[in-house]
């Protein structure tokens, strides 16, 4: 009998549990009445995606990646002394740098407002700088940087510090001025490292936009005269300062990937923006500037004589005597990312190829091009790829022995089906390699003015903004704040003259093997490309 009694409370028991269930059931069929996929086989996918969720925390947790923490914004501590700006050359990136540093045009303020951004952007954290020197060999550039310091709409809901703002014809004008204390040079390539030796000799801290230099004796000149001064300088590669960046760096000192012994980079553009023909707006027409609003010889400064173009003066990527192409405006950022995670310096050998495949328009640019640096002392190669033509997305890729990284926006990690490492969690099933095993991604949100197809390609790249405590924040932001407070408080920004140094000579010996045809090696004794 009391067996009997107990065999009828166990069946009631199931029996009630079996009810509950089937009400669960109901409930989540009937939640799913409205999706697109539904009935039994919704509910089969949401229980494959828990159970997949769940396989992937597991993976996590025992890769000891589960303590990896997304950084808060750091408040600017030390001293608050009021840095003077002045900013040598204003086109579309020197205004970019300008809402980092928490100044607008009031242009730019509306169509924030429109796009309901504005708000946003005032969150950013002042940065107690006054923009006091504009200087552009073009009248309207000129115009829109002085409109753009004196404009009050500030972060931080004041009116912020607006002393004068004073024009300069040449730069030469405003590092004679004891009132700046440090300048941005923003200008196309070829004035860079004139200007970043000019200013170092003149005890102003360097903010310089990649690349630093076109030739290799300039470049040497530019890392004595810095390295001979008090100045601080940081190059302008950003994505260090991205949540993303910290959490890759976390990977790669935890071994995640096993040996890695090639990296694969790569630039697709599939546009005119893209391939930097810039000279004509939205209606085919010339853009605006002419001889008499354009210093044109001081625009071509140290480079060749050559009539005024429209063309040259807006698309100047295009040539070589004002820039290394893709080289120097987009590998650049390639380099940056993988040297500072792996720090590989300066290559032993490099070999480059290419033409000009699509965009014949007389430009001497590769606009198809690839380049190999050999790294025999960190046993690596280092492989970039680019094409103009095409949109196709294709990555920047860590390959090891157990696993590969593609790191933009987003991090995602495969293993390798012959993995070591993996090797016994591979056969038992926990880890599938034909997909990711582990997929990083810190927030999306909205990236704010993403709208030609250079700033959709930045913005893949993880070149725009980061997540940060649920919100988005400008990572240019971020590392133009590191510079501030490295020159309040001491220390070595991120990018500073020795990283420009090893990224110069990396993308020159690829460009001097291109303009050669020839395979050339790294002298470190003679500190010479061969």
């Amino acid at each position: 009998m009391a067996k009997e009694k107990k065999l009828t409370e166990n069946t009631a028991e199931t029996s009630e549990v079996a009810k509950e269930t089937k009400l669960q059931r109901r409930t989540v069929l009937k939640a799913l009445a409205g999706l697109p996929v539904l009935g039994v086989f919704g509910y089969s996918a949401l229980e494959k995606k828990a159970y997949d969720t769940q396989k992937r925390k597991n993976i996590i947790v025992e890769l000891g990646l589960d303590d990896i923490q997304a950084p808060a914004v750091i408040k600017s501590t030390g001293s608050s002394d009021l840095i003077r700006l002045g900013i040598i050359g204003f086109g579309v990136r020197a205004g970019q740098l300008s809402n980092a540093l928490g100044f607008m045009h009031p242009d730019d303020v509306e169509r924030r407002k429109a796009r309901n951004t504005f708000e946003e952007w005032l969150q950013q954290e002042p940065l107690n700088i006054a923009i006091t020197g504009i200087c552009d060999v073009f009248d309207l550039h000129a115009e829109k940087g002085m409109a753009t310091a004196m404009n009050e709409n500030r972060p931080g809901g004041g009116k912020g510090i607006t002393p004068p703002v004073k024009r300069y014809r040449h730069y030469q004008e405003m590092l004679e001025d004891k009132d700046i204390d440090a300048v941005i040079i923003s200008t196309p390539d070829h004035h860079h490292a004139r200007m970043t030796i000019d200013a170092a000799k003149a005890g102003k801290h360097i903010y310089c936009e990649k690349s630093p230099a076109l030739f290799e004796d300039e470049l040497n000149e530019a890392v004595r005269t810095v390295k001979n001064s008090d100045i601080v300088y940081q190059l302008g590669h950003q994505i260090t300062q991205n949540v993303i960046f910290q959490q890759a760096k976390e990977i790669i000192k935890k071994d995640i990937l096993g040996k890695v012994s090639i990296v694969e980079t790569t630039t697709n553009r599939n546009s005119a923006d893209g391939a930097w023909v810039r000279h004509l707006d939205a209606n085919g027409n010339p853009k605006p500037g002419d001889e008499k609003s354009i210093d044109w010889e001081q625009w071509l400064g140290p480079a060749p004589k050559v009539p005024f173009s429209i063309e040259r003066f807006y698309s100047w990527v295009k040539w070589f005597d004002y820039d290394t192409g893709v080289l120097g405006q987009l590998f650049t950022h390639e380099y940056d990312a993988v040297n500072q995670l792996l720090r590989i310096g300066i290559p032993k050998t490099a070999f480059a190829s290419g033409g000009i495949y699509y965009w014949k328009d007389g430009r001497e640019m590769p606009d198809v091009f690839h380049a190999v640096w050999e790294y025999p002392d960190h046993d690596l190669t280092l492989f970039y790829s680019s094409t103009l033509s095409s949109s196709l997305s294709r990555g920047r890729v860590f390959i090891g022995h157990d696993a590969s990284m593609e790191l933009g926006s987003t991090i995602q990690i495969t293993a390798d089906r012959s993995s070591t490492r993996y090797k016994k969690l591979i056969q038992e099933g926990k880890i599938d390699t034909s997909v990711p095993m582990i997929s990083i991604s810190p927030g999306t949100g909205t990236i704010d003015a993403v709208a030609s197809p250079s700033e959709k390609y930045y913005a893949a790249r993880g070149l725009t903004t980061t997540t940060i405590n649920g919100r988005q924040v400008d990572i240019t932001h971020l590392h133009l704040k590191q510079w501030l407070d490295c020159i309040r408080n001491g220390g070595n920004p991120t990018c500073d003259i020795d990283k420009a140094f090893e990224e110069g000579i990396t993308y020159l010996m690829a460009h001097r093997s291109y303009i050669e045809k020839r395979r050339v090696e790294w002298d470190p004794l003679a500190r010479k490309i061969m």
